[in-house]
């Protein structure tokens, strides 16, 4: 048998420097043992250690037979031995046992293994080796030759050699190299285009093999064969079975080791991201069904979501902003829900922060709890949409001394773990509700809208409770503590264990740090307060300012005064006095004739509609005709419809019963509230609901008006 050491010894030749020399003499040293090299032509001898021939980069031995070398084309006995199946096994064994009796007359190969027959007369090992071969020959009704060239292959290899041989699996067998890469070829051409055809590929193919390599130069397969060649390459370059977007994330990949951010601790890495529910909801101005976007921050490190808005239609930075600030302060937790939902302060006092939506109500609605951990980020990444990248939020990140961090162009693998969340999301909650609509057109069912009965803030309160409940107390499979690999964490418990690991948890110095999330304009004060966009707004805060230039002297803000604004509800603005430090609220003139919050957005637009029905129109005017259309003659075109959206949105935290089973949607307390609360209790009570008047399908009107503009542009 072939062996896969050489010796070492004198006359062993090995190429050391570049440079081929023998080993004439061994020494024994202090040092230890030593060889004495000499080059072919005798003129050159030198020494050195035995160790540095064997384990340095500069001397490689030179083999002098046919042993096995580390480059040979042949695979290891382990990966042979592997391959069989049992009965292949089983035929191993037995030619090995034949062949261990041919060359020394012991099936086993040992004589302190002999069986009792053994050795027989015939397998002697004092008889010629020939006639042994002859005499098993006989006894297996093979040929000479074979039973030869078994003991040729025990030799070289073992019992691996002994194998059946196998064809390689190692590409489509007889179909010319050139037509396979001539076919790899056109499927990555349309990695960009709509899905061919295979019958389109193969035609492409020939006739470019034809136009290349000339008529008659290159075999053409059959069809079949061609299919075949097309299902291979399927598997290197998908382009006929996954969606063509599937198709391009896939061609995206890239060729190199994955990368990969390690986060080491709570608040390193905040993930944000916005996308398109699959559900869809009830507007409560309007009572139709509406699309809803979803503005969600994970912690990296914990996979705990630590701040979400829902949003009707589209999503503005203002919404970004309010989920960044939820990282700060958490919504406080419904007063009945169960304890393991409810997070604690975690050693930040609720008084640390103030929201704006809140100032004047939030002691009364608070519950013991918060509804998600206090986590500080260090750095937030983001997509390169608007909202993500506009001066609202880029601002307030500088504010915070956060970093920003894009992720690359398309490419969702960069924000991995939040695109995990909300295909959970999807899964385990959405499709469980009524009004599910699937993920795309081909998933849809019949009539999903007809089903909706949640209203957006609704929505909203499922999300946060099933997140609560469920999904930050479930094993996660991205969560690996390296030292205990097999142990199952979930975001909460892997948020305790960052906590223990990193040792503290940052907070804002800023009590009134909520104000900061706003908008910043620029203003005088005059004698009747200050003038926003044709709105005037006033307080006492303003006493000692009226007719006053400030002190700042910057380009285009010279004697102005900052005023913090919020663009989701203009009927009142904040104001910091520079004397007292403090945050003061200026109201709108008009603000007492609403009950509830008027975006800038949509008073533009009031405007608009006051200017073409009355001659004179004012502001109190256009908000009382803007209402009326809201709610008496929703006909209108999708520009006034998504306005009517956005003031739709609710802020205030929803009450929900506590509800410790979470293993099925329907019996979360929102949504076991809201199943109950629509069921009729007569047949006079069932109403028939209203046709949809808005939807997916969007008409050639709708689309005119750059819908989708700020949506689907990068930036």
């Amino acid at each position: 048998m072939s062996n896969a050491s050489i010796r070492v010894g004198v006359g062993t030749r090995f190429v050391y420097d570049g440079e081929v020399v023998e080993v004439v003499e061994m020494l024994t040293t202090v040092a230890g043992s030593e060889v004495v090299l000499k080059n072919p032509a005798g003129t050159r001898v030198s020494r050195a250690p035995v160790r540095e021939l064997l384990v340095s980069d500069r001397a490689r031995v030179i083999p002098d037979g046919s042993d096995p070398a580390p480059d040979e084309p042949d695979e290891i006995a382990s990966v042979i031995l592997a391959g069989l199946t049992d009965v292949e096994r089983k035929q191993v064994r037995d030619r090995a046992a034949h062949v261990r009796e041919v060359l020394t007359g012991y099936r086993s190969g040992s004589v302190e293994l002999a069986a009792d027959d053994e050795p027989r007369g015939q397998f002697d090992p004092s008889l010629p080796l020939t006639s042994r071969y002859e005499a098993k020959a006989a006894e297996l009704g093979r040929s000479l030759r074979t039973i030869k060239q078994w003991v040729a292959d025990f030799r070289s290899h073992g019992e691996a050699g002994l194998a059946p041989k196998k064809p390689t699996d190692r590409g489509p067998t007889k179909t010319d190299d050139r037509w396979v890469s001539a076919a790899l070829e056109v499927m990555v051409e349309h990695t960009e285009q709509s899905r061919p055809s295979r019958s389109m590929v193969i035609k492409r193919t020939n006739a470019r093999v034809v136009a290349r390599f000339g008529e008659g130069v290159v075999a053409l397969p059959s069809r079949a064969t061609a299919f075949r060649v097309l299902e291979r390459l399927e598997k290197k370059h998908p382009t006929f079975r996954l969606s063509t977007k599937r198709n391009r994330d896939i061609a995206d990949r890239p060729a190199s080791v994955y990368g990969k951010l390690r986060p080491t601790r709570p608040g390193e890495y905040l993930l944000m991201d916005t996308t398109r529910l699959d559900v869809f909801a009830m507007d409560p101005i309007t009572l139709r069904w509406v699309q809803a976007e979803l503005t969600a921050a994970m912690d990296w490190y914990t996979r705990c979501i630590t701040g979400l808005r829902i949003t009707p239609v589209s999503t503005k930075s203002v919404d970004v902003s309010s989920v960044l600030y939820q990282c700060y302060r958490p919504r406080p937790a419904a007063p009945d829900w169960p304890k393991h939902a409810v997070w604690p302060e975690h050693g930040i006092p609720r008084s640390v922060l103030v929201d704006t939506a809140a100032v004047d109500t939030a002691e009364e609605n608070r519950g013991d709890g918060a509804v998600s951990p206090a986590v500080v980020p260090e750095t937030i990444m983001v997509d390169h949409g608007k909202v993500y990248v506009s001066d609202h939020v880029t601002s307030v990140c500088r504010r915070m001394s956060i970093s920003i961090q894009p992720a690359r162009l398309r490419t969702g693998r960069d924000k991995g773990p939040v695109e995990r969340f909300f295909r959970s999301l999807r899964e385990d909650l959405l499709q469980a509700l009524p009004g599910y609509k699937g993920p795309d057109v081909h998933s849809r069912g019949l009539a999903p809208e007809s089903e909706a009965f949640f209203f957006l803030d609704e929505l909203e309160a499922i999300v946060r409770e099933w997140i609560a409940v469920v999904y930050h107390h479930r094993p996660h499979g991205g969560l690996v503590e390296p030292h205990l690999p097999k142990l199952p964490l979930s975001p909460a418990m892997m948020f305790e264990h960052g906590i223990a690991r990193a040792g503290y948890i940052e907070a804002p110095r800023d009590p009134d740090l909520a104000y900061e999330f706003l908008k910043t304009e620029w203003r005088t004060i005059q004698h009747y307060g200050v003038e926003l966009n044709g709105l005037r707004y006033n307080g006492d805060a303003l006493n000692p300012y009226r007719n006053l230039a400030s002190d700042h002297t910057g380009q285009g803000i010279r004697g102005k005064w900052p005023i913090q604004v919020d663009p989701d509800d203009i009927t009142r603005i904040y104001f910091r006095d520079p004397e007292t430090r403090t945050w003061n609220t200026l109201w709108w003139e008009h603000a007492p004739a609403l009950d509830m919050p008027l975006s800038d957005e949509a008073l533009r637009f009031a405007r608009q509609l006051a200017a073409e029905k009355y001659t004179y129109p004012d502001d109190k005017i256009a908000i009382a005709d803007l209402l009326e259309r809201w709610n008496l003659n929703l006909d209108r075109p999708v520009a006034e419809r998504r306005l009517a959206l956005r003031l739709s949105r609710e802020q205030a935290a929803v009450d929900l019963p506590g509800q410790t089973d979470t293993a099925a949607v329907s019996t979360l307390p929102s949504v076991a509230r809201v199943l109950q609360s629509t069921e009729p209790t007569s047949d006079e009570d069932t109403v028939e609901a209203p046709e949809p008047e808005m939807g997916d399908d969007d008409t050639d009107d709708e689309l005119d008006d750059d819908f989708y503009a700020d949506a689907l542009e990068d930036v």
